[in-house]
């Protein structure tokens, strides 16, 4: 194999749903937990995606009302048809310039996104803006690098048939995916108080076939490179991630996913966006 291929494609909510949306479900509901926000808040969800955060925010918080927004259509019709809350409401947006008044949201939130915004310092300067002062901004990524496995374990099996594939791998893309630059971004938008956690859930599956299926939907990088490679070559590529996985005597797969949590507060005294 040789040659970089695959692209990010964030298009079909229905095939993103079994690579990542069902595992962030799962990271959200701690992560949701962990900022503690009073009943009846105004969320801000920033790339809501297919809506795994904003569901989790109407479940588990209480809030008012929460807007999500995202820049891919695909992605908000699929939060929209499967999120029947009258709380709720989808905007197509960009997390650089959010089409949202400053200071209208209690809590500010962005889930699996800030690898993908070309300038995340302007993001997270733009979630602060959002916030009112007092009001909470966080945001969680997987720890691509190290724990996230089940693209761990994908991206090391295609690395070692194709070296020119690491360029996709986002352990290697994107410095965020650790907490000490996570940290520092936070703090450098004049948030105050910032805190980094670990949030490890389980993801098991049935069997090698509940693992490699969501890989060939396309959306996200590593199904992006996936499905860019011909059958011998996709052939060869499972063949050797299937011969790496822990599988059990049952069939089932039993790994981890870590994401990295990040939280700050609007500081009362101070515009942290100028």
């Amino acid at each position: 194999m040789s040659g970089v291929r695959g692209a990010d494609t964030w298009a079909s909510g229905s095939a993103y749903e079994p690579y990542v949306g069902r595992w962030s479900r799962l990271v959200a509901r701690e992560f949701v937990a962990w900022l503690a926000r009073s009943p009846e808040a105004a969320w801000l969800d920033v790339g809501c995606g297919t809506g795994a955060l904003t569901q989790t925010v109407l479940a588990a918080a209480a809030a008012r009302r929460v807007l999500g927004v995202d820049p891919s259509t695909g992605f908000l019709a699929h939060a929209h048809e499967r999120t029947a809350d009258g709380r709720a409401g989808f905007v197509v947006g960009d997390a650089r310039a959010l089409p949202v008044r400053a200071g209208a949201f209690d809590a500010v939130v962005s889930g699996l996104v800030l690898n993908f915004v070309p300038a995340p310092d302007q993001a997270i300067r733009e979630m602060a803006r959002a916030a009112r002062r007092g009001g909470v901004v966080a945001a969680y990524v997987w720890d691509y690098a190290e724990r996230m496995e089940l693209m761990r374990r994908f991206w090391d099996a295609a690395v070692a048939l194709d070296p020119a594939a690491r360029a996709l791998d986002e352990g290697v893309r994107f410095p965020l995916c650790r907490p000490e630059p996570l940290g520092r971004l936070f703090a450098s938008a004049g948030l105050a108080g910032v805190e980094v956690r670990a949030i490890d859930v389980p993801t098991v599956f049935r069997d090698f076939d509940d693992y490699w299926a969501p890989f060939l939907g396309g959306q996200a990088p590593a199904p992006g490179y996936c499905t860019s490679l011909d059958e011998p070559r996709r052939d060869a590529l499972r063949r050797r991630v299937r011969a790496a996985l822990p599988i059990r005597t049952d069939g089932s797969i039993h790994l981890v996913a870590r994401a990295w949590a990040v939280r700050g507060e609007r500081e009362e005294r101070e515009d942290p966006a100028r």
